[in-house]
């Protein structure tokens, strides 16, 4: 099976995984999933991840976050999609919930948060918001 957006597949699976209350989620992994996974949580929206080689194929497991019964993340939402790329400068990145959620951009320093992308003066394409 292709899948033609990779990362929405990832952020739709975590979705779908908090949703079904599950602990974890399995994806096949990419270093651009792990990019995004490890902004996850540098940030605070779930609880770990890890990567495991079974033969040539690698695999992304996530471990996701709940408080209180509640899923950690309340929104997460693609932006750019492969078909429609969102691309920002350093002044135009969006700041979500008034800087109480975070926009995840790929930048030419990395994937990282929206804060580390302003203070390091880099615009990107903005791949996700979180909330």
């Amino acid at each position: 099976m292709s899948i033609n957006d990779p990362i929405g597949d990832f952020l739709t699976r975590i979705r779908n995984g908090q949703q079904a209350r599950k602990k974890f989620i399995v994806s096949p992994s990419s270093r651009l999933r792990e990019a995004v996974a490890a902004v996850l949580k540098q940030e605070g929206y779930i609880a770990d991840y890890s990567v495991k080689a079974e033969g040539n194929k690698k695999t992304i497991t996530v471990v996701l976050k709940y408080f209180e019964g509640k899923p950690v993340i309340e929104r997460l939402e693609r932006v750019s999609t492969p078909s429609l790329r969102v691309y920002k400068g350093k002044d135009e990145l969006p700041k979500v919930l008034g800087g109480l959620g975070v926009a995840i951009v790929s930048t030419p320093a990395g994937v990282v948060s929206d804060r580390q992308a302003r203070a390091a003066g880099h615009g990107g394409e903005i791949l996700c918001l979180v909330a």
